[in-house]
């Protein structure tokens, strides 16, 4: 049996992912980091099967995907439909969010992570 999460042999390509983050990874990390958004933990780079995800939320099973104007490009906006599709048949969340909404609306961003987290979530609302 294959692992799903963080395979052995994927380490160096998250590393050098985390080594060259987006700014706008950058900006939305120091929201997630140490528990700060509304206590939940969040892992940067975090892999699932092949796929390396921005950042995920062991406790919710949330993956959340910043996209640059990149994704525009028809070949890797598929490549990103067959990747999520993929993952969520593993019984995971996706949330996207173009960089632009990191910089330009960024409580917005928050708050629908929030929201997402909530609904997800075993805990008691306090």
């Amino acid at each position: 049996m294959t692992e799903l999460f963080n395979r052995t042999e994927d380490i160096e390509k998250r590393r050098r992912l985390r080594q060259n983050s987006t700014a706008a990874e950058g900006i939305l990390w120091q929201h997630l980091r140490n528990r700060k958004l509304q206590g939940y933990k969040f892992r940067r780079q975090y892999g699932i099967d092949r796929f390396v995800v921005d950042f995920y939320c062991p406790e919710t099973h949330l993956a959340i995907e910043l996209d640059g104007s990149i994704h525009d490009i028809p070949e890797i906006a598929e490549r990103d439909r067959y990747r999520q599709a993929f993952i969520t048949a593993k019984g995971i969340h996706f949330l996207r969010f173009r960089n632009e909404e990191i910089s330009d609306n960024l409580p917005n961003v928050l708050q629908r992570i929030i929201t997402t987290l909530q609904s997800l979530s075993c805990r008691p609302l306090i």
